[in-house]
């Protein structure tokens, strides 16, 4: 299948990955693989190849080519990738020189795309200011810290805005290089491509997978509070005046106070909570989905699935077929 390495070719678009110290180098390889064999299915039908290629950075601050598909063919990338790292995300320091070269390449017309927290980079050039992202879930905090004006969408496992496209978790790489496939050599390409490395094609969603992670290091004691007493009690009848009466405020104080610390509204918080035991209870128990809507606080069965969907994108029938672990242990509700 793979095209090799300098291979005379009908050359389209060049994708290129940014590697730096410790950056993820099984999505490296692998959507490198994954390139290379869409190249030899868009071949197979009289299209063009991509050309892949990694980028380093030298002792000078220089970037250069350090793998490439086709060598000593000109240009620059048509789409510069950023990886993420097993370790965590760069922080600023490191970042600084990746997003000063990323911005100069964009300004010459380069797409910029990233996975997991690469999506760190992308962010240090400035460019998402007021634009939508993504990010693996569990950084989803630390960059809202670092980057308040980005849009994060971390329920998103791709998104693809334009002239910027990020994905979500480590393996989102799958995903993004399928999208990168479509852009480039077509949905064709992009179906058979996934075939043949078994991937879906119709895409994911990050919010699938991901687990509920409260802030619970915003520094308003008052709301720690609620959320330690929330988390014993989520399950049961709780108003906004139970909430604000734990916290010791009024009203309206406890209602501004709870969205600056935890990013959510007191209702949204109390749901995640409930579809996060709901999750719990599809996965590990028998028990049909009205006794887990009882289980974890709703008396409507309906509206418990209204919720779960909204918040995960899948009714809770579906992602129980998805994730049960095929055991009934007991779970205290």
């Amino acid at each position: 299948m793979a095209v090799g390495a300098g291979t005379a070719v009908d050359l389209g678009a060049e994708v290129g990955l940014v590697l730096y110290p410790g950056c993820q180098i099984g999505m490296v390889y692998g959507v490198t693989d994954l390139f290379v064999i869409a190249s030899q299915f868009s071949l197979d039908r009289g299209g063009k190849a991509l050309r892949v290629s990694h980028w380093s950075v030298d002792e000078a601050g220089t970037f250069t080519r350090t793998f490439d598909t086709h060598p000593d063919q000109p240009g620059m990338p048509t789409i510069l990738i950023s990886p993420g790292r097993l370790s965590g995300p760069p922080d600023a320091h490191e970042a600084a020189p990746y997003a000063r070269w990323l911005l100069d390449r964009h300004a010459q017309g380069t797409v910029l795309a990233s996975n997991c927290g690469g999506t760190f980079l992308l962010a240090a050039t400035g460019l998402l200011a007021g634009r939508p992202a993504t990010t693996h879930w569990l950084f989803a905090d630390q960059f809202r810290d670092r980057f308040p004006d980005v849009r994060l969408d971390t329920a998103k496992m791709v998104i693809e805005d334009g002239d910027i496209i990020t994905a979500g978790g480590l393996m989102a790489w799958t995903d993004l290089g399928m999208r990168i496939v479509d852009r480039l050599l077509g949905p064709t390409v992009m179906i058979e491509t996934g075939k043949f490395l078994l991937i879906d094609a119709s895409g994911r969603e990050q919010r699938h997978f991901s687990s509920f992670a409260p802030r619970l290091t915003h520094g308003d004691e008052a709301i720690l509070k609620v959320q330690h007493w929330l988390q014993g009690r989520a399950e049961r009848p709780v108003s906004v005046g139970d909430m604000a009466g734990t916290a010791g405020l009024e009203e309206r104080t406890f209602l501004r106070r709870f969205k600056a610390a935890t990013g959510m509204k007191p209702i949204e918080y109390v749901q995640n909570l409930r579809v996060g035991k709901a999750r719990e209870l599809l996965e590990f128990t028998r028990r049909s989905v009205d006794q887990i809507a009882w289980a974890v606080g709703y008396e409507d069965a309906t509206a418990f699935r209204r919720v779960f969907h909204r918040i995960l994108g899948l009714a809770p029938g579906e992602y129980r077929s998805r994730f049960s672990s095929g055991s009934d242990v007991q779970i205290a509700a």
